[in-house]
């Protein structure tokens, strides 16, 4: 520990790291301020960022001096819509810190890094230095001429090893391979490469959650009137129905591959209340949190709808077309409660276009 109290450089670098942390964690918990907002949960902001949930925890902790990088501090800057100002000094915070843990891997002194030879004492992803940098070569020049005969037989083990798990491998691929194709086109496409598909929607007792309101909204915005609390009922089937006669397709009253394409409708900037309403329905349950449903078309919402587009390989055009409908749709998390503004078991009252 000699090595913090050595000078007052390190004492101050490491203070950027807690002052960083500090920063950020400020950032996230007043997040949910403005009127009408929610704060991301750390689960939803951490799939923002492309990050592991758990790593971002630890940048948000000061007291692991986790040291954010630069470029999660700018995205956290814009994700969590923190002061302009203090973007400058969450940067130089960031440079400090990130220059102090820069100058601690060379150090040699056999301090913490001696404890193990595979890692950092302290569970870090810190480098062990005193192992790469020779404090523990001392007396190592004897050994590794008693044992240099040891390095060829262990390359040869590896080489061995090596060829031999690729065998193992090839031949169990090359089965499963023969095994799908036995199975037909289903099994040849990874489930993950499959297109989408519309999901399907009909009549039924059941709370049929965000996607059924999202359909509901969408009616509504075709000049009908129902009620958008997530219960497919006779009214939403109706509705449906008659749609499906304007456009001279079957009149069944289910909601599927030829029903979806003719109920959604483009949404951006100056749409309807209804449409925006439903987009943000759906950005809100697709794995981000925190998209507020107001039906207005916000900035916000426009930057949750790139951010949604952006991740799922769509155009990242910040308005909603057939194919972002579609993948919002299709993406939809399991519910877990009902939305804020509808915490009733049963139907609730049909929202008017002016909220």
């Amino acid at each position: 520990m000699t090595q913090e109290r050595g000078g007052g450089g390190l004492d101050q670098d490491r203070s950027a790291g807690v002052q960083l942390a500090r920063l950020l964690r400020r950032w996230w918990e007043e997040a949910g301020s403005p009127a009408g907002g929610s704060r991301p949960t750390q689960q939803a902001l951490a799939v923002r960022l492309d990050i592991d949930q758990t790593t971002l925890s630890r940048y948000l902790n000061p007291k692991h001096l986790s040291i954010a990088p630069l470029r999660v501090v700018e995205a956290l800057h814009t994700q969590l819509r923190a002061p302009a100002a203090e973007l400058d000094q969450a940067r130089a915070l960031c440079r400090a810190a990130l220059l102090q843990n820069g100058r601690q891997r060379p150090s040699g002194g056999g301090g913490e890094h001696t404890a193990t030879e595979g890692g950092a004492a302290d569970g870090s992803d810190e480098r062990p230095c005193a192992a790469v940098h020779g404090t523990d070569v001392r007396g190592a020049s004897g050994r590794s001429r008693r044992f240099r005969w040891l390095r060829p037989v262990l390359v040869a083990a590896a080489v061995v090893l090596a060829f031999t798990l690729g065998m193992v491998v090839h031949e169990r691929l090359s089965v499963r391979g023969r095994g799908a194709a036995a199975d037909g086109a289903a099994g040849a496409v990874a489930a993950s490469k499959a297109p989408y598909e519309w999901p399907l929607l009909r009549m039924g007792e059941e709370d049929q959650f965000t996607r059924a309101r999202a359909l509901q909204h969408l009616l509504n915005a075709h000049g009908y009137k129902v009620q958008a609390d997530g219960f497919f009922r006779q009214d939403t089937r109706d509705a449906v129905m008659d749609l499906q006669k304007r456009h001279d397709l079957p009149a069944d009253g289910k909601v599927g591959r030829q029903t979806w394409p003719v109920v959604v409708k483009e949404a951006g900037p100056g749409s309807g209340a209804f449409e925006v309403r439903a987009v943000q329905e759906l950005l809100n349950n697709a794995g981000q949190g925190g998209t507020p449903v107001s039906g207005e078309f916000t900035a916000a919402t426009a930057e949750d709808l790139r951010f949604f587009q952006r991740t799922h390989g769509l155009p990242v055009t910040g308005r909603a077309n057939a194919d972002t409908w579609l993948a919002l749709l299709v993406k939809q998390l399991p519910p877990v409660k009902a939305p804020e503004y509808q915490r009733t078991a049963g139907p609730g009252p049909l929202p008017s276009a002016s909220l």
